[in-house]
């Protein structure tokens, strides 16, 4: 009689969610994503509402990504060297603060130059969280889960993305201020600092090293020496610099699809939307083979998708083009992220979580601008469609060049 299949022979979809701590730390970035765009929003809304200037809106991205680019280097050594949930919670702590001096702000409005530098000091806080946090799924997950953790930490993060704005806009509208959302925030701040707390972490392995411009830069060193990690943040970097079209989706709904203000909000919406039912699926499936060739496809495929949306005059192949753009940028960043943690020694993933982290962060507000300035000159369309096959051209260039990541098989092969 044949033996039943072992308990290891079968996929579980959800094992990262059994895992206790994972739920506190997934519930956690949940909070803290919905509470960073909420934040987002209510900004945007005041400034334009007290300035009624564009620029003012461009500067709220300036002083978000500035204190990032300023302590990346320090903040990854700080996230080896030091307990990593201290960090964490210092620097939430730090966000969360200055999400009740926005309330107070707003409350008595006050000057704008204030609310600009409490977005800045509030960014200080989020550029030490980022690899600290990023680095904290080693302790939280044994490695072989690494990929199903990250599978649902993007189904968290695009759950955020599709109800913080509902969120921050309901609140808006129901007490037409700000200061409602601010104070949830720093509600939701709170909240998630607990959960950290409640987290039973495994050891970290701390670096020893005496702390020198070598080891400041190590992540970048081992960015630039690793072939695969090297390819693959290459390959996000690139695909969102060109291929982003987020930042012309008010030029689409106004002129282009005229949909109106109601069909910019749905333009929004779909990426995440399809992103979240990709990931969904993601997890159900067994693991994939021959992940090099996958990572690939899907990041043509989104500059295909791309493509379409530039295209479009029909307000439902917009949607679908732009639910493509999220399904296949929700595959690329797991795996993306899951080969940066498996092939990071535990003693750098601080380091090398802040490299990744601002190659994210200026590929989307270099890749806002980009579009912006590109579209000033030649106009949204060619500016969307020519990103998309910029896009297909950065990935022809990386699989013919990064040939150990076009021949990687699974992400298991990330170890070796």
């Amino acid at each position: 009689m044949t033996a039943p299949a072992t308990a290891s022979a079968v996929h579980d979809p959800y094992a990262a969610l059994r895992v206790r701590d994972f739920r506190l730390f997934i519930s956690g970035r949940l909070l803290a994503a919905m509470a960073v765009i909420m934040q987002d929003v209510a900004v945007g809304w005041q400034l334009y509402e007290r300035t009624h200037s564009p620029l003012a809106l461009g500067l709220t991205g300036l002083a978000s990504v500035l204190p990032t680019l300023l302590v990346f280097l320090p903040a990854g050594t700080l996230a080896d060297r030091h307990d990593r949930r201290n960090v964490v919670r210092i620097g939430r702590a730090v966000a969360g603060a200055m999400s009740v001096v926005l309330a107070y702000l707003s409350y008595t409005q006050g000057p704008v130059w204030m609310m600009y530098a409490a977005l800045f000091v509030g960014g200080i806080g989020y550029a030490f969280v980022a690899p600290a946090q990023a680095a904290f799924l080693s302790q939280v997950v044994p490695t072989e889960l690494f990929a199903n953790a990250v599978t649902w930490g993007s189904t968290a993060f695009q759950i955020a993305a599709v109800t913080g704005p509902a969120i921050a806009g309901g609140l808006i509208a129901l007490t037409r201020s700000a200061t409602a959302v601010y104070v949830t925030c720093a509600v939701m701040a709170a909240v998630y600092l607990t959960l950290v707390t409640m987290l039973r972490l495994r050891p970290q392995e701390r670096s020893t090293e005496p702390v020198t411009r070598n080891t400041l830069a190590a992540g970048l060193h081992f960015v630039f020496a690793d072939k695969i990690v090297l390819a693959a943040i290459t390959l996000d970097l690139f695909a969102v610099l060109l291929g982003g079209a987020t930042a012309l989706l008010p030029i689409y709904a106004k002129d282009i699809l005229r949909v109106g203000p109601t069909g910019l909000g749905w333009l929004r919406a779909a990426p995440s939307i399809g992103a979240i039912a990709t990931a969904v699926w993601w997890a159900h499936r067994r693991p994939t083979q021959r992940t090099g060739i996958v990572l690939l496809i899907v990041v043509a495929g989104f500059g295909v998708s791309t493509i379409i949306f530039g295209l479009s005059r029909s307000f439902g192949l917009s949607m679908i083009a732009l639910g493509a753009t999220g399904a296949f940028d929700s595959v690329s960043m797991v795996i993306r992220s899951s080969l940066v943690q498996l092939r990071t020694p535990d003693v750098m993933r601080g380091r090398v979580n802040a490299v990744n982290g601002i190659f994210v962060d200026l590929s989307n507000e270099l890749g806002a601008f980009e579009s912006g300035a590109v579209a000033q000159l030649v106009g949204a369309t060619a500016t969307v469609v020519g990103g998309g096959i910029g896009t297909i051209l950065v990935v022809t260039c990386v699989a013919v060049m990064a040939r150990t990541l076009r021949n990687m098989q699974t992400l298991d092969a990330a170890l070796e």
